[in-house]
């Protein structure tokens, strides 16, 4: 899942990164959802994410989104004041899915050759995850 910032603001510090990662990890608390890889380009975000097959990609794509931004507007609130309108994310977004046989390498290299490639930053890794 690609997210665009508003306005293609570049307010993806280190530290709107870092916080960005905490949430993501309480979501993955919360919900059946593993953020395999989160990467970030200065004005948008790749979330690699594995989930269970109940959330439809829409749900899950809803659910990061105004989740992680509210709560950057919580913890960060100087990122308000570079994003007039109190919304942290485009309206659209780019997916694509994969299913259980699909190669997982050509989804990792799609995610980290994103962007201009010097200003990509992997703010989080971790395996797949087999649900029960």
């Amino acid at each position: 899942m690609v997210c665009p910032i508003k306005y293609r603001k570049k307010v993806l510090t280190d530290k709107v990164s870092s916080e960005l990662k905490i949430i993501c990890k309480e979501i993955s608390l919360r919900y059946e959802i593993e953020f395999i890889e989160i990467g970030t380009d200065g004005d948008h975000v790749h979330f690699l994410i594995q989930s269970v097959p109940t959330y439809s990609v829409t749900k899950i794509c809803k659910m990061v989104k105004s989740l992680t931004a509210r709560e950057i507007f919580r913890r960060l609130p100087e990122v308000t004041k570079e994003l007039w309108g109190s919304q942290f994310w485009t309206d659209g977004y780019f997916v694509n899915t994969v299913g259980q046989h699909g190669n997982e390498e050509v989804i990792k290299k799609y995610v980290k050759n994103q962007g201009s490639g010097l200003n990509y930053k992997k703010v989080h890794r971790q395996q797949l995850q087999l649900f029960t």
